[in-house]
This record gives structure tokens, C-alpha cells and sequence, in this order.
């Protein structure tokens, strides 16, 4: 659909300078509002992963999955302070400005402080560390869950 242009996005693609700027126009797709394009470039590969982790979900792999599957809205939840905690911390580590980590968010996106946000492999390291945190108590709530059979857990 994306390589006749002419449904699915609003956003044309077109060729560039060379092949891998024409590759990144190409998967350059609206995200808001969704265009068709946009969900089936995303929607595509996370059906495609989870067949591939119904497969994997014998070993280890597997299992670590499926222990945040088994506690979605808690993991969520839990997921919001520990992401927070974990930026409040590396600011401060940093010396990077923290007060406005507590500010409300309406108009920081607009004038950021100085400063501020860190390189992409330390947010890609933070959020292993984040996920790798949350692995115990996800567990935990887990073995909680399947040992009891109070009706509120299964919101969570």
C-alpha cells in the first residue's frame, strides 16, 4: 500500500539523496491521527512478535514475559514512579535540573530547562533497569494472584 501512495497516509513518500533517507521517507507515516499505514507498520510486527514469543515461551524468555503478562494494570501502574524515579535520580546524579521533573506538565513540553533529557543508550539502559526492577514484585504479585481468588485481583 505505502509503495503505490495513493491510500492509507496523507504524507507522500518520495525519493531522497539516496537509499537510506528514501527508506526513512518511505516508513515515514502519520501517527496523529493514526493513518492506516501508521497501525499496520506497528500492529504488523507486535502480532508477528507475539507469535513468535507463543514459541519461545517454554524457556526462560518466555516465562519473563509472561510474568508481565500475567500482571498488565500492575506492571503499568507501578511502571509511571519507577520511570520517574529512575529520571529524578540521573538528573540529580548528573547535576542536571530536577525541580522541573516535579512541576506540573502542562507548558514544560514548551520551554524545557536547559540541560535536560540524557543520550539515547542511557534511556535505552535506564529503561532495562526499570523493567529489570519491577521483574520481582511483578512475580511476586503474580504467585499472589494465582494463589488467591479475591475477585479485585483480577483488575490487576
Amino acid at each position: 500500500m505505502r509503495a503505490i501512495d495513493r491510500y492509507g497516509d496523507p504524507a507522500k513518500w518520495s525519493r531522497q539523496k539516496n537509499a537510506i533517507f528514501t527508506v526513512l521517507s518511505f516508513i515515514n507515516t502519520t501517527k496523529y491521527p493514526p493513518s492506516l499505514l501508521f497501525l499496520l507498520m506497528t500492529l504488523g510486527p507486535a502480532i508477528a512478535a507475539l507469535a513468535w514469543f507463543e514459541v519461545l515461551n517454554r524457556g526462560a524468555i518466555g516465562r519473563f514475559f509472561i510474568t508481565f503478562g500475567r500482571v498488565p494494570l500492575f506492571f503499568y501502574l507501578l511502571q509511571w514512579p519507577t520511570a520517574h524515579g529512575i529520571s529524578v535520580l540521573l538528573h540529580w546524579t548528573f547535576g542536571k535540573p530536577v525541580a522541573w521533573l516535579f512541576m506540573s506538565p502542562i507548558g514544560i513540553f514548551e520551554n524545557p530547562p536547559k540541560g535536560n533529557g540524557f543520550d539515547w543508550r542511557v534511556v535505552y539502559m535506564s529503561w532495562i533497569v526499570g523493567v529489570a526492577r519491577l521483574y520481582p514484585v511483578c512475580k511476586w504479585f503474580a504467585g499472589v494472584k494465582a494463589r488467591r481468588r479475591d475477585w479485585w485481583l483480577s483488575y490487576l
